[in-house]
C-alpha cells in the first residue's frame, strides 16, 4: 500500500514523500537533464510500509524515476561522510531500515549522511546492468564536488551498503573508474572512488552457486550470459586501487548465504588489500541495527567505525 497521506503524495519523488516524515531535508536530483538510458517509460513512484508499527516505519520505495541523495546532517559534524546504499534485491528500497535509521547512528557519531534512492533495473532503462552504477558513480562524484557546501573533507568519503546494496556498493569500489556514462558537468571530473567501503551481509557473486537469485536476475535479467554475470561479480573486480573494505554478516542468514562476504574477503586479500571481515553466529538477514544490545552481531556498527578509523576516514 502507499503511505498514509493520500493520492497527493503518490504523485512525488519518494525521496519528496519520505522527507517530509520529519523536517525538512535537503534532496539532490543525481541527473539534472536527461538520465542516462532512459526510455521515457512512465515510471510510477510508489512507497509501502510494511510495518504495523507507526513508531518504527519500513517503507519499501519503488518507482525510482528521478534518483537523488537524501542529505542527513550531523550536529556537530566532524568532516567525514558515508553514502549509503539500502538494499531490496535491486527490486525495492528498504528506505527506513537501510536508510534512515543507519543515517540516524551516523549523525550521532557526528558524520554526515547522503541516502541514495537509486534506479531500478527492471523499471524500464537501457543497459540494465549499469543503471544502479551509474546512479552510485554520479552520487560519489557530486558528493566530492559539493564537500565544501557540506562541510565534510573530500578525502574521507565512505559507501556502506546492505544486501543488495552491498553489491551496489561493491561495484563502486572496485569499478569507480569504469566509463559507465557519459560525463554531463563539471562534477564529472571528481574522482567517484570511496574512501572506505563498508558491506553489509552483502550480495557478492552473481555467478557462483551461492549468489542470491533474486538480485541477480533483477540486476542483470533472468537470463544473462555468463561473461556477464562474472563481469557483475564484485569479488572479480577487486584491483591494487580497491579502498579498504568492511564486511559483516551472520552464519545464518537464510536469504545471501556468508559465502559471497567470504568470497570478497579471500579476493581482497588475493590483492593484499585493506579488509576486516566479521561473521556472527546469528543475526539472520537485514538486520540493520535493529538488533538487541544482546546480540553479538549488533557490535557490527563500532566495528565498521574502529576500521575505518584505523584508515583515517573517521576521527579518533
Amino acid at each position: 500500500m502507499l503511505l498514509a497521506g493520500g493520492a497527493a503524495l503518490s504523485l512525488l519523488p519518494p525521496a519528496r514523500v519520505l522527507a517530509q516524515s520529519g523536517k525538512a531535508d535537503e534532496v539532490v536530483p543525481l541527473w539534472p537533464g536527461a538520465i542516462p538510458g532512459d526510455r521515457h517509460t512512465v515510471i510510477k513512484p510508489s512507497i509501502e510500509e510494511r510495518s504495523r508499527d507507526p513508531q518504527h516505519p519500513d517503507r519499501w520505495v519503488r518507482g525510482v524515476a528521478r534518483p537523488s541523495l537524501t542529505v542527513k546532517r550531523a550536529a556537530k559534524p566532524n568532516g567525514a561522510a558515508v553514502l549509503l546504499m539500502p538494499g531490496g534485491g535491486y527490486g525495492f528500497l528498504s528506505y527506513d531500515n537501510e536508510g534512515l535509521e543507519q543515517a540516524a547512528w551516523l549523525n550521532a557519531r557526528g558524520v554526515t549522511a547522503f541516502i541514495l534512492q537509486y534506479r531500478l533495473p527492471g523499471e524500464g532503462w537501457d543497459q540494465r546492468a549499469l543503471v544502479p552504477l551509474q546512479d552510485a558513480q554520479r552520487a560519489m562524484r557530486l558528493i566530492r564536488a559539493g564537500a565544501a557546501r557540506y562541510g565534510i573533507d573530500r578525502a574521507r568519503i565512505a559507501v556502506l551498503g546492505f544486501s543488495a546494496g552491498g553489491h551496489l556498493a561493491g561495484s563502486l569500489a572496485t569499478r569507480h573508474a569504469e566509463a559507465t556514462y557519459a560525463p554531463v558537468d563539471s562534477a564529472d571530473t571528481q574522482s567517484a572512488r570511496p574512501d572506505y567501503a563498508g558491506l553489509i551481509y552483502p550480495v557478492v557473486s552473481l555467478e557462483a552457486p551461492f549468489t542470491h537469485g533474486g538480485s541477480r536476475d533483477a540486476l542483470l535479467g533472468p537470463d544473462a550470459a555468463p561473461a556477464l554475470r562474472h563481469a557483475a561479480s564484485v569479488e572479480t573486480r577487486v584491483t591494487a586501487d580497491t579502498p579498504p573494505i568492511f564486511l559483516a554478516q551472520a552464519a545464518d542468514d537464510d536469504l545471501v548465504p556468508v559465502a559471497n562476504s567470504i568470497a570478497m574477503f579471500s579476493a581482497l586479500k588475493a590483492q593484499a588489500r585493506p579488509a576486516e571481515l566479521h561473521v556472527f553466529e546469528a543475526g539472520g538477514h537485514g538486520f540493520g541495527v535493529r538488533l538487541t544490545a544482546t546480540r553479538p552481531a549488533s557490535a557490527w556498527p563500532g566495528l565498521f567505525m574502529a576500521f575505518g578509523t584505523s584508515k583515517g576516514i573517521f576521527p579518533a
